[in-house]
């Protein structure tokens, strides 16, 4: 049996250098695939820092108090403009994959979104002279992601051949460059925007946005003929041996999959995008926050190693990619170690000036990062089970991702079910939104990685860019409903409790993912072979 799997993964691995070399891609490898992906691992991961941790201070800024340099707006509007912000950020990706897969290309599309969203990310910083340039950065940043977001995640399904059983792993490991990004993003702008000042934490998003976009321009050429003009790209996938012509009904049904797998993601990111909302506010008024004692010592310490730790990880991956590209491509390199040097200096002085501190209050949006702490921890080993012989199809990992992030706000609901009706704040153990965060992030990896590769092998050549945008498209409306039902939390708790608020959370993830179950079977003979 051992040797079957080996012959298996040798043949997967000849597809791959078949694919590659049509591409004109170099077949060198770092951890098993390609390096390519490496390069595309660090561009996203300084985008989602840049975007997560604009998010985590976002909804704080516009509620806290004109004394503490916030725009003192209740929460219902705030959580609002949230709604609208995060919802239009995942709708305009339909329009920048049409545009990439007809006009542009993938690359030159990822580097008119970080640009554009460099300038939206200074105009935010600038918030303070003028209003005007705060909604002019949102602007900014949501046209910008339009172009970005769906066109990186086409280049990293380009790399493998259509169907290639290495695509989940490697959008796991794409995943952990997201939520790399997103960790370090939301623990420092979240620190500086909430410690020192708001309109710091928004500019230093845009230094790194900036640095992502250097670093992809000066190492595109590692892609070979992936992603670059569109005329280009078709005569070289005629000639790729690892493309097979597709019957007119496998197409058809394939795509219904895409459409139905994208529908129940509106289900997913409606509950688990009350991180940013109804979570953080649970986090800022009803969390026990302000620490003592052991309590206190022990959170520096637990705080010190959740900053130090991933930026750890990333760094061996960063090294490991220079000592394969940078002779060919030193610009690439040579960024990417100057962002990581600026952001080693950072984490370093926020951790020596946390640990002298006398005081010892949580920030408010330090629960976020602990998604993304759990993504980089979880995501390598999830990987690895998708590349066993436990790997059940997409369908029934959709299914598994909702459940688990109902799970979460069931620990939540017990949590705050203590909390009197109508009560404004509260002391409840942060114990539960550690809970919550674990298993939301379980579920995310059941999800969001695994979505993005089924599109990748889904869908037809020439329709990547563009099924990427639906895909979007539809966590665009995650998003908005995670927004609109969050500013929904003073009425239902004022009505009954806090607690019934987040069993609604807790319900319609579940309910979706037991119907997802039921049917899977007749999604995966929708598949034709994909797995």
């Amino acid at each position: 049996m051992q040797a079957s799997n080996e012959t298996i993964s040798i043949d997967h691995d000849k597809e791959l250098d078949l694919h590659l070399e049509s591409q004109g891609v170099s077949k060198e490898k770092l951890f098993s695939h390609p390096v390519g992906l490496f390069v595309l691992f660090f561009t996203e991961m300084w985008e989602r820092f840049s975007y997560y941790g604009m998010r985590a201070i976002l909804v704080l800024f516009l509620i806290s108090d004109l004394s503490k340099n916030g725009w003192g707006w209740p929460r219902p509007e705030a959580l609002q403009l949230y709604a609208i912000y995060t919802g239009l950020v995942y709708f305009t990706p339909i329009l920048g994959g049409l545009i990439a897969d007809r006009f542009t290309g993938y690359r030159k599309a990822v580097i008119i979104g970080a640009f554009v969203m460099t300038l939206g990310h200074a105009a935010m910083a600038l918030e303070g002279f003028s209003n005007n340039f705060f909604y002019a950065g949102l602007l900014l940043l949501i046209i910008g992601n339009g172009f970005f977001k769906p066109n990186i995640s086409s280049i990293v399904g380009k790399l493998y051949p259509p169907i290639s059983d290495k695509k989940d792993s490697a959008y796991a490991i794409f995943y952990m460059g997201i939520n790399s990004g997103a960790f370090i993003g939301m623990l420092m702008c979240g620190y500086i925007g909430e410690k020192v000042g708001w309109h710091y934490g928004f500019g230093l998003a845009g230094i790194f946005m900036l640095f992502g976009m250097l670093q992809f321009y000066f190492g595109q050429k590692i892609f070979g003929v992936i992603g670059a003009s569109v005329d280009r790209a078709k005569e070289v996938e005629k000639a790729d041996p690892t493309v097979e012509e597709i019957p007119k009904k496998v197409r058809s049904q394939r795509l219904w999959v895409i459409a139905i797998l994208s529908v129940f993601t509106i289900f997913f990111w409606m509950v688990f995008e009350q991180a940013g909302g109804s979570m953080t506010i649970f986090a800022k008024d009803y969390t026990l926050r302000n620490l003592t004692g052991g309590a206190a010592t022990t959170f520096k310490w637990v705080d010190s190693v959740l900053t130090i730790f991933p930026l750890v990880a990333v760094t061996f991956v960063l090294f490991s990619l220079a000592r394969k590209i940078f002779k060919k491509y030193p610009a690439t390199i040579l960024f990417t170690l100057l962002s990581f040097a600026i952001i080693w200096v950072l984490a370093i002085w926020k951790v020596s000036r946390e640990l002298g501190s006398v005081s010892t209050e949580v920030p408010a949006s330090w629960f976020s990062v602990l998604n993304s702490f759990f993504i980089v921890s979880l995501a390598p080993i999830v990987s690895k089970i998708w590349e066993t012989k436990f790997n059940p199809s997409g369908p029934v990992k959709f299914g598994f991702g909702l459940i688990f992030v109902g799970i979460g706000f069931a620990g939540l609901a017990y949590g705050g079910s203590a909390i009197p009706q109508g009560a404004t704040s509260a002391q409840v153990s942060l114990f539960w939104l550690v809970f919550a965060y674990f298993f939301h992030t379980v579920g995310e990896l059941c999800i969001s990685p695994v979505g993005l590769s089924y599109v990748s092998k889904l869908a037809p050549s020439n329709l990547v860019g563009l099924m990427f945008g639906v895909f979007f498209t539809c966590t665009a409306i995650g998003n908005y409903l995670a927004g609109a039902t969050g500013s929904l939390i003073d009425k239902i708790s004022s009505a009954y409790s806090i607690s019934t608020f987040f069993l609604i959370f807790t319900i319609i993830p579940i309910v979706a993912g037991f119907i997802m179950f039921a049917i899977s079977p007749l999604l995966r003979k929708w598949m034709h072979g994909v797995h």
